[in-house]
């Protein structure tokens, strides 16, 4: 059944023409004083509380209603658990959706075709964890054997936006850290702007992508990599400069990255998962 032929659909829609309109966020305030308490929720984790606040939508107790019951209509539910258990409920490339497993802080096993996926997964975020660590403590030395005080994110779309994205919001409880910069428009203007801003011996590139082959990302870091070897006037301190998010072993050592500065993962998803967690663990440790 298509979504605007559902009677949960349909519901919800009468009631958007009938009331929407009329809807106003200080009257409803002002006549709930229990709203804030209705509408939010606190998540507990290892690192402290994540308050989620959606009581500033225009919504009811009774849209909220309509809109949970519109979710197991569509089979929200159902997708969410097929998710969690490893199905492969993405159709088009007829594979797992794994990043719930780079959120899968309890290890409980994710098992996609009879294999538990998070041993692998932890062996990655530990050494990425090792990374980060390196970098932020000034352990990580560039080619003069100072430490690294700005990291360069070039990638494109998810590996972009999602990094950046929570670099941004979290940006004021940073704990120090390096700065953190993103290239991805192919313009050229972009990566001259960054890249004018910064000091060649200091500075470390992470190139994300996952075959190591999408056109705006490595026609970046190539520009990348000749304006650090123009300061550097030695090719073999790229190893030192420069690490990749990718799964393509031979390009990435082939543009001069040690395969042991590479981190792995295993579907698109996991790449744009992987990449917010090394800039956010660059950034607040």
């Amino acid at each position: 059944m298509g979504l605007t032929h559902d009677p949960t659909f349909q519901k919800l829609e009468k009631w958007y023409h009938e009331h929407a309109l009329h809807l106003n966020m200080r009257k409803m305030f002002e006549e709930d004083k229990e709203r804030f308490h209705k509408f939010s929720t606190t998540l507990k984790t290892d690192h402290g509380d994540i308050l989620i606040d959606y009581s500033k939508n225009l919504i009811t107790e009774d849209v909220m209603k309509m809109l949970v019951e519109l979710g197991k209509s569509r089979g929200i539910e159902a997708a969410r658990d097929k998710m969690f258990h490893g199905d492969k409920i993405n159709f088009t490339e007829g594979r797992a959706v794994l990043h719930v497993a780079l959120r899968n802080r309890s290890n409980h096993p994710i098992m996609v075709d009879g294999h538990d996926v998070m041993p692998e997964v932890n062996k990655v975020l530990e050494k990425m964890k090792g990374f980060c660590h390196k970098v932020r403590s000034g352990e990580w030395k560039g080619w003069t054997g100072k430490s690294i005080t700005d990291v360069v994110n070039v990638g494109i779309g998810g590996s972009d936006l999602g990094p950046l994205m929570v670099t941004e919001a979290l940006k004021n409880y940073s704990k120090g850290g390096p700065r953190v910069h993103f290239v991805s428009n192919i313009d050229g203007t972009h990566i001259a702007k960054t890249l004018a801003e910064l000091n060649a011996e200091t500075t470390l590139f992470i190139v994300a992508s996952k075959t190591f082959t999408t056109q705006e990302t490595i026609t970046n870091a190539e520009s990348a990599k000749e304006w650090f070897i123009e300061h550097a006037k030695d090719k073999s301190a790229v190893a030192k400069h420069f690490v990749a998010l990718s799964t393509a072993g031979p390009l990435v050592k082939a543009f001069g990255i040690d395969p042991d500065n590479m981190f792995g993962f295993w579907d698109v998803s996991a790449c744009y998962l992987m990449m917010q967690n090394v800039m956010c663990a660059l950034r607040w440790g």
